[in-house]
């Protein structure tokens, strides 16, 4: 694949995961689906609301007792016989020519058919002298005028938020089929640090794994395992990649892929099957892929800003598409400052969005930078055949 674009190898990846997504279901109680996409439409079972109630605190009336308000615009004192409470619960029938004094959601008395709220009345112990007219309907909430039995509550491939559990809720429904998500096996190579651990001279961090583990999560995606550190040794990276592929539709590993010694990943994927190359892309040019007992493997380059931005680009809007997220937004921004481009490779800067449209590149382009990436809130997507843009120009870029 030497030399590919991002685009093209951008397919060849979609290619690859695409067929291992899940297809089944998991079924989840309504308290545990936040952020997961239902399977089907789901329909109400109920009517919504579920019975006939009052809008307003106030008094429920027969609308037409209220005939001389209308015409004359002279108050109309009603006896009230009664109370009804927002509680279970049936009340008795209205009388015509009384009133019964009612609470914000409680039931509507049958012969009822308007509530007058309570501003618009002037009330004692036995009586309510109401001084605005309402006609037949008003503050009254009649059964399913929300929703009806068996219509659509929520429609398929949607990611529920706050909102759609509230209203699964209120129609009475505790458990749904929700797609199952993608699981992921990340497995980050080399003698690398675990966290913890105080670095002696020559030694660094493991930040790739825990990058990976949160992107792939911030994605919708499940992370079943974290493997880390793997020895550089084919036989250790083979054994991790059996681990994962047991518990995952993807595995993601970074490192083990460029022309220098030691380079594990790529021992192995040329001994089976993978394909190693090189991408029209900085930072991360190096990029593997193959597939380890029919389960896909992406690989990325090791430099922790090269993993990054290579999830971001190849696995990112693929994972976000599984789990019904909105893809990464694009925008053309207007450059602070000139900056330059190597011939031939399409770069991805890093930046910070400013007031009015404009953006600023933050650090360098090199692929060690962690703290110019952390530093950011979007890439500058500068084509292969650009060079040069100067200040004031436009620039696409896409928000992390």
């Amino acid at each position: 694949m030497s030399h590919r674009s991002v685009d093209e190898y951008a397919a060849h990846v979609r290619a690859l995961i695409t067929p291992a997504l899940p297809t089944d279901v998991d079924t989840v109680t309504v308290g545990a689906a936040l952020g997961r996409v239902t399977a089907a439409a789901i329909l109400s079972p109920v009517d919504l609301p579920l019975f006939r109630n009052s809008q307003m605190d106030g008094f429920a009336v027969v609308a037409s007792d209220l005939a001389t308000l209308l015409r004359t615009g002279a108050p109309v004192t009603l006896p009230i016989v009664g109370e009804v409470a927002a509680e279970p619960g049936t009340p008795l029938p209205l009388v015509p020519g009384t009133a019964v004094r009612i609470m914000t959601g409680a039931v509507v008395p049958e012969g009822a058919d308007a509530v007058v709220p309570v501003e618009d009345t002037t009330a004692t112990a036995n009586t309510v002298t109401i001084t605005r007219a309402r006609a037949s309907g008003e503050f009254v909430r009649n059964r399913g005028s929300d929703l009806k039995a068996g219509d659509a509550l929520l429609p398929a491939g949607l990611r529920l938020a706050s909102r759609h559990l509230a209203a699964l809720a209120a129609a009475g429904i505790d458990e749904i089929e929700v797609r199952r998500r993608v699981r992921i096996v990340v497995i980050s190579t080399g003698a690398e640090l675990a966290l913890g651990r105080r670095a002696e001279p020559g030694e660094i961090y493991d930040s790739n794994s825990t990058a990976l583990t949160a992107a792939a999560t911030a994605c919708g995606a499940e992370v079943t395992y974290a493997i880390h550190p793997v020895e550089d040794a084919v036989s250790q990276f083979r054994g991790s990649l059996l681990v994962g592929a047991s518990n995952a539709d993807l595995i993601l590993t970074s490192g083990g892929i460029s022309l220098g010694a030691y380079e594990v990943v790529r021992e192995f994927w040329r001994a089976n099957g993978g394909e190693v190359g090189h991408i029209a892309m900085q930072p991360g040019g190096p990029q593997a892929s193959g597939v380890f007992n029919g389960v896909p493997v992406i690989s990325f380059p090791g430099n922790p800003v090269s993993t990054q931005l290579s999830f971001e680009i190849f696995v990112a809007p693929i994972l976000r598409e599984a789990a019904g997220l909105p893809a990464a937004h694009r925008q053309t921004r207007t450059l602070m400052a000139d900056l330059r481009s190597a011939a031939g490779t399409r770069q991805f800067l890093r930046g910070r969005a400013l007031p009015e449209g404009l953006v600023e590149v933050v650090g360098g382009p090199s692929s060690h930078l962690v703290a110019g990436l952390a530093a950011s809130d979007l890439l500058l997507d500068i084509p292969e055949d650009i060079t040069e843009l100067k200040a004031g120009g436009p620039v696409e870029t896409i928000d992390l």
